[in-house]
C-alpha cells in the first residue's frame, strides 16, 4: 500500500530493500537508543539536520520496548514528521523508565515485589499505559510514516499476531491504534499485564485481541521483517518489481539492533534447575528464568540463522547486528530502573559503539568479532553512506 507519507520512494526506484530491526529488553531499550542516536547523527551529516530514521528505511519491525522505539521513531507528529529524533530515546527512557518499573525502597521494596509478583503482574504498567495513550493518540498502523513490523502472541488463540504495515489497510481489523499494539507487545508475563482490546474491520464485524509480549515468539523481529517484504516479492507487488523470487539476499540492507545479555557466566545450570518447580523456572536469582530463555534463544537463532543465509549468498557486508553479551549484574535485568543502572545501561551502548563487529558462535553462546570488519562505530558509518545513497538514487529515478 502506497502512502503519501513515505519520506523515502518505492524499493522499485532503488536498488535495496532497507530493514531495521529491534530486539525487546524492557529498560535495555536504552542500549539501542544510543546507536540509533549515533546512526542517525551520521545520516544528519550526510543529508542535514532535518532527516531521520524512517526517511530511509523500508520497515522499522520492533519487539517489546523495541516496538515502541519503532513506534517512537516511525509514528508521525502534528506536522508529519516521525513523534522522537533518534537522539530523545535515551532521555525518554531515563525519565521514564522510573515510573514504569518502581522499584521500592531497599531490600523491603525488593521483597513486596518478588510477593507481588506471585499473585499479579510484578508492575501495574498503568503509567505506561497512559503514557502510551498520551504519545500515539489515535494513530492507527496506516498512520506509520514508513512501514513498520512489531510482534505479538495471542494468548486466547494461542498463536502469533503480527501487526505489518504490509497486511494493513485503513478499516482492515489489524489497523489497530499503535497504542493498543505497542501496549499488546511490552506486556512481559510475570512484569506487566496481558492487553486486551478490539477493532472492527470494514464490514462493522469486531475482532478480539488477548496479547502478552511479543518476544514470546521473536524476541529479535529480524527475519519477521525479512519474511514480510519476502511475501511481498512473492506476491508480486509493484514496489518490488525489481526483485525476483527466490529472495536475492544481495538485494537487502539490514541493521538488527539487540537489547544486550549476561553470557560471560553460567547463570543457571541442569544440577540446580532439575529441582526447580514452578515457582523457581518463574523466579530464580533475581530473574525470570523461563522468560530468559524463550527470548535469549529465540534472539540468538534469528542471528545465527541471518548470518549463515547472508553469508552464504555473499553479502554478509550487508547485515549488521550489535549487540552486547557481556552485561553484569543488575545490568542484564529487563525492570532495574535506578538512576545508577540506567546511567550504566547508557555507557554499555556507548562502549558497545567501539567494539568489533561480531556475530553469535552458538557453540560458546558468545559473540565473536569478525575479522577486518572494524568496529561497530565504523559500520554504522558505511552503513549511513549506503543509505543516503539508496535514498538519492530513488529520488533521483523517481524524479526523472
Amino acid at each position: 500500500m502506497e502512502r503519501k507519507s513515505l519520506k523515502i520512494p518505492p524499493p522499485t526506484y532503488g536498488k535495496l530493500i532497507t530493514i531495521l530491526s529491534i530486539d525487546g529488553g524492557g529498560v535495555r531499550g536504552i542500549i539501542p537508543g544510543v546507536i540509533l542516536g549515533y546512526l542517525e547523527a551520521q545520516l544528519q551529516e550526510l543529508d542535514g539536520e532535518g532527516v531521520r530514521l524512517a526517511d530511509y528505511f523500508d520497515v522499522i519491525a520492533g519487539t517489546s520496548t523495541g516496538g515502541l522505539i519503532t513506534a517512537m521513531i516511525a509514528a508521525p507528529d502534528a506536522h508529519n514528521r516521525p513523534l522522537y529524533a533518534a537522539k530523545e530515546i535515551v532521555p525518554f527512557y531515563l525519565e521514564n523508565c522510573p515510573k514504569i518499573f518502581p522499584q521500592g525502597c531497599g531490600s523491603l521494596g525488593s521483597i513486596l515485589n518478588t510477593i507481588r509478583s506471585l499473585i499479579g503482574p510484578k508492575y501495574s504498567g498503568n503509567y505506561l499505559h497512559k503514557l502510551i495513550r498520551r504519545l500515539l493518540g489515535s494513530t492507527r498502523l496506516h498512520d506509520t510514516l514508513t512501514n513498520v513490523v512489531i510482534p505479538t502472541f495471542d494468548i486466547k488463540k494461542l498463536q502469533p499476531v503480527l501487526f505489518s504495515s504490509y497486511e494493513v489497510s485503513p478499516h482492515s481489523f489489524l489497523d489497530a491504534q499503535v497504542s493498543d499494539i505497542c501496549i499488546g507487545t511490552s506486556a512481559a508475563p510475570t512484569y506487566l499485564p496481558a492487553h486486551y482490546f478490539k477493532t472492527e474491520d470494514k464490514d462493522g464485524r469486531a475482532h478480539e485481541f488477548n496479547l502478552i509480549d511479543g518476544g514470546m515468539v521473536a524476541n529479535n523481529p529480524t527475519l519477521v521483517a525479512i519474511s514480510e517484504v519476502t511475501k511481498q516479492i512473492f506476491q508480486e507487488e509493484p514496489d518490488f518489481s525489481h526483485i525476483k523470487a527466490p529472495m536475492d539476499y544481495t538485494r537487502l540492507l539490514v541493521i538488527s539492533l539487540g537489547t544486550g545479555s549476561d553470557t560471560s557466566e553460567l547463570k543457571f545450570d541442569a544440577k540446580k534447575a532439575s529441582k526447580w518447580g514452578l515457582f523457581s523456572w518463574l523466579y530464580a536469582d533475581g530473574s525470570s528464568p523461563l522468560i530468559e530463555v524463550y527470548t535469549q534463544g529465540s534472539a540468538d537463532m534469528v542471528d545465527y540463522h541471518n548470518s549463515v543465509v547472508f553469508k552464504a549468498n555473499q553479502c554478509e557486508d550487508s547485515y549488521l547486528r550489535i549487540n552486547d553479551d557481556t552485561l553484569k549484574g543488575t545490568l542484564s535485568s529487563v525492570d532495574t530502573s535506578t538512576k545508577e543502572n540506567l546511567e550504566g545501561l547508557v555507557k554499555v551502548g556507548e562502549n558497545l559503539l567501539k567494539k568489533p563487529v561480531s556475530r553469535v558462535n552458538l557453540g560458546t553462546g558468545h559473540y565473536e568479532p569478525i575479522p577486518n570488519a572494524g568496529t561497530n562505530e565504523e559500520a554504522l558509518k558505511r552503513f549511513a553512506k549506503l543509505l543516503s545513497d539508496e535514498k538519492k538514487l530513488r529520488e533521483s529515478k523517481k524524479s526523472a
